[in-house]
């Protein structure tokens, strides 16, 4: 059941996702803005509350209707947690301002796309469109391929592991939209997501070392292995980077284009590995 929620949940997302009415991200804000004060054990008590949640409804539809509704309950949670809607909104807002060459407009959406790691002020404008490139790869990241590895990994408790990472995922976003740096610190999130990513981002990290230039690319990749500092953010960059060395930094349309058309074929190549191990792991 896994793998087939998992093609239909990403054909779903492709086809009529838009916007922030099927994304989980914005359905907890209410939520979300109750809360005044930040911990580490306020977080991971909220985290555990909504995935006790979410699985007492799935212990509770077992057996109901023929499993139809458990079936039900494992799209509706994946239509929630894997995608980027909005995101998807704020790209295509961005190309168009950056075609019309309307600059305020372009940066601001550029902002709103790094929003989680933010742009580098007083740079070029190529190290400036490097690091949106960067942005696009990690929004690729965290809504598409960690939710996958989570939902997959998981087993039959995939749409429980999926929904407690969508909502770490959703509470670092709004913490950084609407909170101080302190206040985010002190909630935790930060390193909660780092360690949560850390095999994750090594497995993709070898599809992107792979596609790239591997005489240099397989050689970062064995060094992140035993690199526990460093930000998986910059770990899957530095590594995509290698992808994206022949591509040219100059363009404000062309260079995220680059990003994102990488962003897809590492997406499909993780989808096609996973779907081809559940089938053999069936037939076993």
């Amino acid at each position: 059941m896994t793998l087939f929620t998992l093609l239909l949940v990403l054909a779903w997302e492709r086809l009529f996702k838009l916007g922030e009415h099927w994304q989980l991200d914005h359905r907890l804000e209410v939520v979300f803005h109750r809360l005044h004060r930040f911990s580490l054990a306020q977080t991971l008590a909220l985290v555990l509350g909504w995935m006790v949640v979410v699985g007492a409804l799935l212990w509770l539809s077992q057996g109901l209707f023929f499993g139809v509704l458990t079936l039900a309950l494992w799209v509706i949670i994946g239509l929630l947690c894997v995608g980027a809607g909005i995101k998807r909104k704020h790209y295509r807002a961005y190309l168009q301002a950056a075609r019309q060459g309307d600059a305020h407009a372009s940066d601001q959406m550029a902002e709103e796309l790094a929003l989680i790691h933010g742009l580098p002020v007083d740079c070029s404008e190529e190290e400036r469109l490097r690091e949106l490139q960067n942005a696009l790869l990690w929004i690729n990241y965290r809504y598409y391929l960690a939710p996958l590895f989570w939902f997959v990994v998981s087993g039959p408790y995939g749409p429980i592991a999926l929904a407690g990472y969508a909502f770490l995922r959703a509470y670092q976003t709004w913490l950084a939209r609407h909170n101080t740096p302190l206040e985010r610190s002190r909630s935790g999130i930060d390193s909660l997501l780092h360690w949560l990513d850390w095999i994750p981002v090594r497995l993709v990290g070898v599809a992107y070392a792979l596609i790239g230039h591997g005489e240099k690319a397989l050689p970062a990749w064995f060094a992140s292995l035993g690199d526990r500092r460093t930000s998986q953010y910059q770990v899957l960059t530095h590594l995509a980077q290698f992808s994206l060395a022949r591509e040219p930094h100059t363009d404000p349309v062309q260079t995220p284009r680059a990003a994102v058309t990488l962003a897809r074929k590492v997406t499909l190549v993780v989808v096609v590995v996973v779907a081809l191990l559940t089938i053999y792991g069936t037939l076993l």
